[in-house]
């Protein structure tokens, strides 16, 4: 059975309400190494006569092989897209919602700066936590923030900051492998993998690992 394919019901309500709808995503947050990024894609009444593009899911739903291409569709679609990014020094620092919260507004900081004002939208956020509104530095103004759940499965616009995210953060951890090989951040791109935990145990923690998470014999 195919994935599930986006609607642009609730983006079609609500851009009656607003000229501007926000929609966002994390990648990495679960992750030993690297960064927890968030993806911030803007769209306007035009995306609804345009339709959801072709092949576009949750970047969990689309092949790692596919998704460069889903990305440069959905590029094309939306009005545009913002990465905020937070290092795994400031997750150890805040804590990774905080963490995410800084990386969500860098992202919608990113989209302001291009002409495309947070505070003149909604902004949606996948899942049920706003971790956006309890940090989100005044630069941004007041927003309008909405959680969704399973965002990124349903609505196009959050599917769409989604697979920015993805893509640029497995970028990232890839060129991160050439110089930590023995992590594998190639094929786990941070994540916990039986490879990527046997390497912390014989090779102990770099700059990109999270050290204030309980991640094994290499912090004792």
């Amino acid at each position: 059975m195919s994935p599930v394919a986006p609607t642009l019901e609730l983006e079609t309500r609500l851009l009656d309400e607003a000229p501007l709808l926000f929609g966002l995503d994390e990648v990495g947050r679960g992750a030993l190494a690297g960064p927890v990024t968030v993806g911030a894609a803007v769209i306007d009444s035009s995306a609804l006569r345009a339709g959801v593009p072709e092949g576009l899911r949750d970047s969990k739903l689309v092949t790692e092989k596919r998704r460069p291409q889903v990305a440069e569709r959905t590029a094309a679609w939306v009005r545009g897209t913002g990465l905020g990014w937070a290092t795994p020094g400031e997750v150890d620092e805040v804590g990774i919602i905080g963490a995410l919260g800084l990386a969500a507004t860098r992202a919608l900081e990113t989209l302001r700066s291009r002409g495309f004002d947070p505070a003149e939208g909604i902004s949606l956020l996948d899942g049920n936590h706003d971790y956006l509104s309890r940090i989100a530095l005044p630069s941004l103004g007041k927003i309008d923030v909405r959680t969704v759940i399973k965002g990124d499965r349903d609505q196009a616009v959050i599917s769409a900051a989604s697979i920015a995210a993805k893509v640029s953060r497995d970028a990232l951890m890839v060129d991160l492998h050439d110089q930590h090989e023995a992590y594998a951040w190639n094929r786990n791109k941070g994540y916990a993998s039986a490879a990527h935990r046997a390497a912390i145990d014989a090779h102990g923690l770099t700059n990109h690992h999270r050290r204030s998470w309980a991640i094994g014999p290499a912090l004792t």
